[in-house]
């Protein structure tokens, strides 16, 4: 495995765990469950957390458009899942994981190119 590889791959598990420990903090201060709108409540609480949100939600939705070209160009497959993964995860777990499968795709052409 390369190195750009190892490295996405260990973002990808940061992007999984790291926002899922505060998630699960999150849902124990909520009594045990998950309201998406007491969460956006409180993502949006202050002015640094509305910059922080809003710095996120215009990196996600450009990171998602070029996950969805890129994918056509490399003829990646299943770049929905991707999209799926950032709502249902988190961006910081899909876009390392689509950065790992991608570089595994430019790898391996490249290989078919020798």
């Amino acid at each position: 495995m390369s190195v750009p590889r190892i490295f996405y791959l260990l973002l990808t598990l940061a992007g999984l765990s790291i926002p899922w420990y505060y998630n699960f903090q999150f849902m124990q201060q909520a009594g045990g469950a998950f309201s998406i709108a007491d969460f956006i409540a409180a993502s949006s609480s202050n002015a640094a957390s509305q910059s922080l949100s809003w710095d996120l939600a215009i990196a996600c939705i450009a990171g998602l458009l070029w996950i969805f070209f890129e994918s056509r160009r490399l003829g990646l497959r299943f770049f929905w899942v991707y999209i799926f993964l950032t709502f249902s995860v988190a961006y910081a777990f899909a876009f390392p994981l689509f950065l790992f499968i991608r570089q595994g795709q430019l790898e391996k052409c490249r290989s078919d190119e020798t």
